[in-house]
């Protein structure tokens, strides 16, 4: 009988011993640290509501002659009849192996073409470096024009224009970069 009053009182005392020690290690624990709480961005809810815009968009097509675009911006928002982005990036490969890699502080899209503005840089595959304050890249041909001048350096040089238009030539596979109005050209051997 002895036996079995001790096995009676320690089924009682063994679980009551086990709730001390746990509640004691939830007492005494260390307290919680600021990096493991839930981080919250600090954004402005309603501006963004009010003004509507994608973070990192990204956009690829292929024009009707081949032409295959890439465009990546960091933030682009919709207009009337098009839209606008920062930092863009184009990515424009032709089927003859042409490729030209444009970048561009501000963009904007409006019938059927992308207007790259504030300082374009154009990087071609055959060598070639252009600097231009805006291109326009047509999104339904592969023509890739800058009107309010440009300065190159080819392989061969540096040459400063009015007008650039890169375009595949007539009856030809052959893209054809030509420079227009009061062009001039440096020629080192």
């Amino acid at each position: 009988m002895n036996r079995t009053r001790t096995v009676r009182w320690l089924r009682v005392l063994l679980p009551l011993l086990a709730l001390a020690m746990l509640s004691t290690l939830f007492l005494f624990s260390r307290g919680s640290d600021g990096e493991s709480q839930i981080p919250y961005a600090d954004v402005d809810a309603e501006a963004m509501a009010r003004d509507p815009r994608l973070v990192a968009p990204e956009y690829a097509g292929v024009t009707p002659d081949g032409a295959q675009l890439t465009l990546r911006a960091t933030e682009a928002a919709p207009s009337d009849g098009g839209g606008s982005a920062r930092d863009l990036r184009l990515d424009w490969h032709r089927p003859d192996g042409l490729r030209a890699d444009l970048t561009a502080p501000r963009a904007g899209l409006s019938d059927g073409a992308i207007r790259l503005d504030g300082g374009v840089r154009m990087t071609t595959s055959s060598g070639w470096t252009l600097d231009a304050d805006s291109v326009e890249a047509a999104t339904d041909r592969s023509r890739i024009a800058a009107r309010d001048g440009v300065q190159a350096q080819a392989p061969f040089g540096t040459l400063t224009a009015q007008r650039m238009d890169l375009a595949p030539g007539e009856g030809q596979d052959a893209s054809i970069l030509n420079f227009s109005g009061d062009v001039r050209l440096i020629y080192r051997p």
